[in-house]
């Protein structure tokens, strides 16, 4: 078997413009504001709970500064994942033993390129090897995983309507805010929140999604979904 993740030093931790380590221990929804259109929440907005909205707020960037400061565990079922940074991200934090992670997939959408890279990393060096735990199945009524979202650390959720894709974040393509030649935005909203009980319940419910799509797997003698099925429409 191979020892891949017994010989390989874990990543360094990504560093922030003073050279400290970047973390979600210190986590703030203040940290995120600079990411709204407006460049500030309201006055009344809350301390644990803030919505963001895509084609207006930079989703992407949002959700780009969570996964950067994973250092202890990612709980995560993504229905649209189509989204290179994001995934190379991902692929970053799959790699280091010292970061537990469990993903989820849906299998109608399981013939994308960014599945394929982590089935491909599967057979070349066993996620498990580096305490990551990834599976591609249903709900348990087999119908789509449609769940979109994750919990970074056991400190912060994410999750709303957004798909991880150009159209579904909506991409910024000028410094200011959206807009520009060739900008696309669905109408998706992502939320981000700190309150422990719903960090506490979202991570079991993602940590249930896992293990009843793993249960589907185990029962058809398959640990993985290996073909490509016909993708669904993005967004449904």
């Amino acid at each position: 078997m191979p020892q891949a993740a017994q010989t390989k030093a874990p990543p360094a931790a990504a560093l922030d413009d003073d050279g400290a380590p970047m973390t979600l221990q210190t986590f703030d929804l203040l940290d995120l504001e600079s990411l709204t259109y407006d460049r500030q929440y309201s006055a009344n907005a809350s301390l644990d709970f803030h919505l963001f909205f895509v084609g207006r707020d930079n989703v992407h960037g949002i959700l780009k500064y969570l996964l950067q400061r994973v250092s202890l565990s990612l709980y995560m079922n993504m229905f649209g994942y189509d989204d290179d940074e994001l995934n190379a991200i991902v692929m970053g934090i799959v790699k280091n033993p010292n970061i537990t992670v469990l993903i989820t997939l849906d299998k109608s959408q399981a013939g994308g390129e960014h599945e394929k890279a982590l089935l491909d990393a599967d057979r070349a060096d066993p996620l498990a090897q580096f305490n990551t735990h990834f599976v591609i199945g249903q709900s348990a009524t087999r119908q789509i995983s449609h769940t979109k979202g994750f919990v970074a650390d056991g400190r912060v959720g994410a999750e709303g309507s957004v798909n991880w894709s150009t159209s579904g974040e909506g991409v910024w393509v000028t410094q200011t805010g959206p807009g520009g030649p060739g900008f696309k935005a669905q109408n998706n909203t992502q939320t981000v929140f700190t309150d422990p009980d719903s960090v506490n319940r979202f991570q079991t419910q993602l940590i249930t999604e896992h293990m009843l799509a793993q249960n589907q797997h185990t029962t058809t003698g398959s640990r993985t979904q290996r073909r490509a099925p016909e993708r669904e429409v993005e967004g449904e």
